[in-house]
């Protein structure tokens, strides 16, 4: 990729590059080239997580340092091999268009157009209304950091643990933490979404010096928001392996509960803060972290059970009755009539 723009051949498919030596990463004088480089070679980890849902696109045409913008429906520019996702949006009154990506060649085509990161839907696109696992992005407000972060998920990990369920730690890429729990049972973002919100409600009751599950900025500071909003049909979140359009080109990455451990132990932020190479050297010696989150099948909780399940087992007949009304008053969102299909376009 010496050349400024280059036509390619992937799995038989041509692609035309452009601007490769353009630095979208100043402070590191990180380029194009290497962005699809990057996506090229996490490529065999990064596509299981990415096949099948569907893809908003983040663009920064002139870098990380100028103006962004998110992309929805997929380019109508797009070369014909590029499979798509027709997802009914109630507030457009249509379909949208998704990109997904099925394959190393529409990966590169999507880091072509600047499509540092990827952000994909918590469903597969064939059953969007179904998430396949549920997520808690913790998030820290200054002087607060993922040390901290830290904290807050291993206080998740131990409440999902007596359930009997597992759940995977990823960086964001960013400041912050970010806990999924693998689900890939029939549920739905009616049953998800509450329990999470009741759940963040639960470490913030138990925990308010350092947990907070109102998303309003002043009361952040010095806390970790446990944001559990992310659960619905509507939202995508940062994709595991993506790039982040940060100073450097940090990714979000799987990070394994001992290292989780190590970071609050040593109050070091620095332990879970991971470059591109870096995370390709991780992947080459550790593999993929995240695999169990694609098919590991839990069934979700019943909402009720939550606040039990925190409790020291002599508390728990007490808080029976306690726990309902957390339940009753969690996050709730009207059913959706949403349909989608995957098809080629």
């Amino acid at each position: 990729m010496a050349k400024d723009q280059s036509v390619i051949e992937i799995e038989g498919k041509q692609l035309k590059l452009s601007n490769l030596s353009k630095v979208l990463y100043p402070a590191a004088g990180f380029t194009k080239a290497q962005v699809i480089d990057y996506y090229v070679r996490i490529a065999p980890v990064l596509l299981p997580h990415l096949r099948g849902r569907p893809l908003t696109l983040k663009r920064y045409p002139e870098g990380v340092d100028g103006q962004f913008f998110y992309e929805k429906s997929c380019p109508r520019h797009r070369p014909d091999w590029v499979t798509t996702a027709p997802i009914w949006s109630e507030g457009r009154n249509d379909y949208i268009h998704f990109c997904v990506v099925e394959e190393v060649a529409t990966l590169v085509w999507a880091a072509n157009l600047a499509d540092l990161e990827l952000h994909t839907s918590l469903s597969l696109a064939n059953k969007i209304e179904q998430p396949t696992m549920m997520v808690f992005d913790l998030d820290p407000g200054e002087p607060a950091d993922i040390v901290q972060c830290c904290q807050v998920g291993l206080w998740l990990r131990g409440i999902f643990e007596k359930f009997g369920l597992s759940c995977y730690a990823k960086t964001s890429g960013s400041k912050g933490l970010q806990i999924y729990v693998p689900l890939n049972t029939p549920v739905s973002y009616e049953k998800t979404k509450p329990f999470a919100h009741a759940l963040a409600r639960l470490l913030e009751s138990e925990h308010p010096e350092l947990v907070v599950s109102d998303m309003k900025k002043t009361l952040r500071k010095g806390k970790i928001l446990v944001d559990w909003s992310q659960n619905d049909e509507h939202k995508t979140t940062v994709n595991v392996y993506s790039l982040r359009a940060k100073q450097q080109p940090t990714v979000s990455t799987p990070v394994s509960w001992d290292e989780v451990k190590r970071c609050l132990s040593k109050k070091d932020p620095d332990l879970l803060v991971f470059e591109s190479q870096q995370v390709l050297q991780r992947v080459e010696k550790m593999g993929d972290l995240f695999v169990p989150v694609l098919g590991e099948k839990q069934k979700l909780p019943e909402l009720g059970k939550l606040r039990i399940a925190s409790e020291p087992v002599d508390n728990r007949n007490r808080s029976q009755k306690a726990a309902m009304p957390m339940a009753a008053n969690a996050g709730k969102r009207s059913k959706s009539s949403s349909k989608a299909a995957v098809r080629k376009k």
